[in-house]
């Protein structure tokens, strides 16, 4: 067994070298195409860099919320309004391959069901880490919260700056992008729904 692990291992350090090769040849090629040369002091490491971190900021393909929960579902008979919010994200437009950051405010209402508070910003940043829209990176982040816990309804709210607009095209610095997205009696019900908003801006805590 020990042995069929290690093969496993060395074979996964494989791929992964593999990947690597192919993205720096692609961001030599990138370099020359803009009019840099790879070779110059400053850019030798700058492939392997780049293909690493680029890897990184799209773990999310490689993670499941399955995996991510890890167990941490828990019985309990709450049935009131449970919010994180002001969580951080970074992740990739897919339209540009450039930055948008924010933040996510995530809230729903258990149904004999509540997660490990922490789950709920490591399900939203397995979403964000993978090339994305915002519309249904706040979609995925409902739907994986539904399919945890089967609550009576979710909340989720995203809002983010998007470097396609404020380094290209338009370039307005200050446009902040917000999506929302609910379900159950987040959705159905008005006074719920607001209660919610109302949480997520402050107005009804006295921290």
């Amino acid at each position: 067994i020990s042995e069929f692990n290690s093969t496993k291992k060395e074979r996964k350090k494989t791929t992964e070298e593999v990947k690597l090769e192919k993205m720096g040849v692609a961001c030599k090629t990138i370099l020359e195409c803009i009019g840099e040369d790879p070779n110059r002091e400053g850019l030798i490491k700058t492939p392997e860099r780049w293909a690493k971190a680029l890897l990184f900021m799209t773990q999310g393909y490689q993670q499941t919320p399955e995996e991510l929960l890890n167990g941490a579902v828990f019985m309990e008979n709450h049935n009131e309004m449970v919010v994180v919010r002001d969580i951080d994200i970074h992740s990739l437009c897919e339209h540009h391959m450039v930055p948008f950051t924010g933040r996510v405010h995530i809230g729903y209402i258990p149904n004999g069901k509540i997660l490990g508070l922490s789950k709920l910003a490591r399900i939203a940043e397995m979403f964000a880490r993978r090339l994305q829209v915002q519309e249904r990176l706040t979609r995925q982040i409902a739907d994986a919260v539904v399919e945890a816990v089967n609550p009576l309804g979710v909340g989720v709210v995203v809002e983010s700056s998007h470097f396609c607009m404020v380094m290209r095209g338009v370039q307005k610095v200050g446009a902040t992008t917000v999506t929302s997205s609910v379900r159950g009696c987040f959705e159905k019900d008005p006074k719920t729904r607001a209660e919610f908003f109302s949480i997520i801006q402050g107005k009804s805590l006295n921290l």
